[in-house]
This record gives C-alpha cells, sequence and structure tokens, in this order.
C-alpha cells in the first residue's frame, strides 16, 4: 500500500518567562542543540513542504532542521492561546497548569482561562485534513506546537476530534506518521527525542509541570525586584 509520511515536530527549547511575549519567544541554546540533532537524524530525508505555525520558535526550528526551501507559515496551526495570568492566584495558576493536559481532555475545557480545546481542533483539523488532500507531497514536515502535535495525533489515533492529552511532546520532538489515500493512519513514533532517544536525561516532569516551575521561578525574580 502507498503511504505518504509526516514527520510532526514540536519546536525546540525555549523560555516563556523572559520579559517577551510568548508569540515572540525564540530558541534557547539547548534549544538550537536539540534542533540540530532532529536535523543530523532526518539528514537523509528530503521534505517536499516544510509547514509551521509562523511563530518565531517554529520558524527558528524549521530552519535548522530542514536549512533548504521555502518554509511555509500556518497561522491557524499556533499554539493554542492562555488567558491572562496577570493577577490570577498561583495555587490557581498551579493547578491549570499542571492538570492541562491529562487524559482525554474535554472540548469545553480552557486552556489557562483561554482557548477552549473544542476551539483548537476548530483550527487545527480542517488545516490537516487540506494538506492530506493535496497530492502534491509525499514526505512532509510539520514544525508545530505540543498542544497542535496532540490534536494531530489524537485524529490519527482515533479519527475523530479527540484531544489526548497524556501524549507527551518535549522540546525538539518527532512524531512519525504514515497516511493512506483513504486517510487512514499508522503511528511509527510518538515523542522521539533525537538528542536523548531513551529519555534517560529527561526529567519526569510533564512538559506543564515544567512550565508551572518557570512561571514561579519568573515570578519569584520580578518579587525580589521589585
Amino acid at each position: 500500500m502507498n503511504r505518504r509520511r509526516i514527520y510532526l515536530m514540536r519546536h525546540a527549547q525555549v523560555r516563556y518567562f523572559e520579559g517577551v511575549h510568548p508569540h515572540e519567544v525564540l530558541l534557547t541554546e539547548a534549544g538550537r542543540n536539540q534542533a540540530a540533532a532532529a536535523r543530523d537524524a532526518l539528514q537523509e530525508v528530503h521534505f517536499d513542504r516544510v509547514l509551521t505555525s509562523g511563530l518565531p520558535r517554529t520558524l527558528e526550528t524549521a530552519q535548522i532542521v530542514a536549512p533548504y526551501g521555502d518554509h511555509e507559515r500556518n497561522p491557524a496551526l499556533r499554539e493554542i492561546e492562555s488567558g491572562e495570568l496577570r493577577g490570577v492566584d498561583p495555587v490557581e495558576v498551579q493547578a491549570m497548569m499542571t492538570a492541562a493536559f491529562r487524559g482525554v481532555v474535554p472540548l469545553d475545557s480552557q486552556f489557562l482561562g483561554g482557548e477552549t480545546v473544542g476551539e483548537l481542533l476548530d483550527r487545527v483539523l480542517p488545516e490537516l485534513d487540506r494538506l492530506l488532500a493535496d497530492p502534491t507531497w509525499d514526505v512532509v514536515l510539520l514544525v508545530l506546537h505540543g498542544a497542535v502535535n496532540r490534536a494531530i495525533l489524537g485524529r490519527a489515533l482515533t479519527g475523530d476530534r479527540v484531544f489526548l492529552g497524556g501524549f507527551e511532546q518535549a522540546p525538539g520532538c518527532l512524531n512519525v506518521l504514515d497516511v493512506d489515500a483513504n486517510g487512514t493512519f499508522v503511528v511509527r513514533a510518538v515523542n522521539h527525542t533525537p538528542y536523548d532517544p531513551a529519555h534517560v536525561a529527561a526529567a519526569r516532569e510533564t512538559t506543564m509541570e515544567q512550565l508551572w516551575r518557570e512561571y514561579l521561578d519568573a515570578r519569584n525574580r520580578k518579587t525580589e525586584r521589585a
């Protein structure tokens, strides 16, 4: 059977609470190394298309992984939008962050008081359908975001609008999906990190738990400066 291949990647490491709007953050040095490891792992792969969300962290990752050709920008594939956290009690923020992606997440669940999971699926899944309807590619690289990747993985595994929060998406990870002409997926790999293939060095926190710790550290630094 003739199947096409999707390499679905999460952008490499950034820091969200360093005084820059989340839409504008860039890769850290570790993030650039993570992207370089993915580039090395994929050096023999030719991508017919490279898609990003257009946010700088996805573009920068894509430029390292596939330093050739055009990198498409599709803002409908941007990360799920959070609400305003300033002024929210830290205990409530911790609860929202650490429980954001657990189990099968209800479609009406808001991400940190912002966009709902259903709204995320409403903009991401039609773009996936458009990609699958394009017959011009055989191998494609998508450099996107943790929640967006979960939306695509949920569709690939169930064929439906399901958001599976338990799929960890580490910075710079690769997911490998094959898809046939009927839109039926075979999931080859999930959350593969070329810079740490067996996840030996990886913390056992989820990315959202790490995000909470970074938020708290940034908040404490701001309090100390005040």
